[in-house]
């Protein structure tokens, strides 16, 4: 196959004789910054995107897709009917209700504020991820014992901080307590630690206690009602157009919230560091832009005899200027593809083999997370080919304005 004539001589210009040979040692450096660039967006947006995928994993391994809540009181009554309108949605894959509240832990002198969560303990496992995260015990533990006591599984931290295992006693103090004619008394329950959970993510497995549904219905006294029904969904980024199809069905006093509304500013925080370290890791490729602007001009000097004969014997200016844009997106090409190649190929190298180790007591992993998507490949390389197609327009034009007349006058 025979390759256009501007492309031809382009490639025919990249290859070094002896006096051009510092323009093809600039343009080997060009093609190096620009694979080097686009690598290191690679790996970095990887890394990125696997740090953002496993704490989002985390988080919905304790959160729900989907919540729905009363606004004008702090119970649901008619739970049991509102979980089966909502079970008829499209994409709703499995609802629970549960009870949230606030409580101190005692025990041994320590007392210690944590946030407890009533489950239902048969529909709670098809919701939430907690049986995975389960290290000792399980959710059938939490049913009341043969002596009516209650059962709490507590996060790790929690345990570590307040040296408890598993059969230990502890009281549960409720800050709401009980109104009498002397005043509200704090409402007081000892319970049996009966399984220890980890979640990977520090604010859980520090402050986050599970009972059963009954029990915590009793502790919080809220009768039949439950604060709210927890709703898992067969894809997650569906969550915000199905809420509002459940919310305007339910009408008031019922609202939802989607885990990016619980989490907005986590996630938000995420995508701006993102976007950050993309921009800042584009200023690789810019610097190999640089260097393409610099060999295209010394080409361009070198080649003006050149220039002037092709335009002598009939060239136009546009396919001048083609010639050097052709040869510049050789460099841009070239660079671009090992980049891609070199940034996918080290992405699952990290992935595979754990080369970089981090402190797990500090980041919850022992090993860099890597996930990288062919989205950003793609944006990756079309930013990085961009940058080089503008780093050969001003060359480019300069080749393309040379008078023959001028070029060869001197020669």
């Amino acid at each position: 196959m025979r390759l256009p004539f501007e492309i031809s001589v382009g490639l025919r210009y990249m290859k070094a004789k002896r006096k051009q040979a510092f323009v093809s040692v600039i343009s080997g450096f060009s093609v190096l910054g620009v694979m080097l660039g686009v690598m290191t967006l690679i790996i970095v947006l990887g890394v990125m995107n696997g740090f953002e995928k496993d704490l989002k994993e985390k988080i919905l391994g304790t959160v729900s897709h989907l919540v729905v809540t009363s606004h004008s009181s702090r119970r649901v009554t008619e739970w049991p009917a509102l979980m089966e309108r909502i079970n008829l949605f499209d994409g709703v894959k499995a609802v629970t209700p549960y009870i949230y509240g606030q409580a101190m832990l005692s025990t041994s002198g320590v007392v210690r504020g944590v946030v407890v969560r009533g489950i239902d303990t048969q529909t709670a496992g098809n919701v939430i991820a907690l049986p995975r995260y389960i290290l000792h015990g399980t959710l059938e533990d939490l049913n009341p014992s043969k002596d009516g006591m209650g059962g709490l599984i507590v996060g790790k931290e929690l345990a570590i901080a307040n040296s408890l295992r598993v059969g230990d006693l502890v009281q549960l103090i409720s800050p709401q307590g009980r109104r009498t004619p002397i005043g509200a008394i704090p409402k007081v329950q000892h319970f049996r630690i009966v399984g220890v959970f980890k979640s990977g993510m520090y604010e859980f497995d520090a402050n986050l206690a599970y009972m059963s549904l009954g029990e915590a219905q009793k502790f919080f006294e809220m009768g039949n009602g439950v604060t709210g029904i927890e709703v898992n969904l067969s894809n997650i980024y569906d969550a915000p157009k199905l809420g509002g199809r459940i919310e305007a069905s339910l009408g008031s006093p019922y609202s939802t919230r989607t885990w990016r509304d619980m989490y907005r500013n986590l996630f938000s925080a995420m995508k701006l560091e993102k976007i950050a370290m993309f921009i800042i890791l584009t200023f690789i490729v810019l610097v190999a832009a640089f260097n393409i602007i610099i060999s295209l001009i010394m080409l361009v000097m070198e080649k003006s005899r050149d220039i002037a004969i092709l335009k002598a014997l009939g060239a136009t200016s546009d396919r001048i200027m083609s010639i050097f844009i052709a040869q510049g997106m050789v460099v841009g090409v070239v660079g671009t593809f090992l980049g891609a190649a070199a940034g996918i190929a080290g992405a699952a190298l990290l992935a595979k083999y754990p080369i970089i180790e981090l402190p797990e007591e500090i980041y919850t992993i022992s090993t860099l997370p890597v996930s990288v998507t062919t989205s950003d490949v793609l944006i990756t390389c079309l930013v990085a080919l961009l940058i080089c197609f503008l780093a050969t327009i001003y060359p480019s034009l300069r080749a393309a304005r040379l008078e023959p007349v001028e070029a060869l006058r001197y020669e």
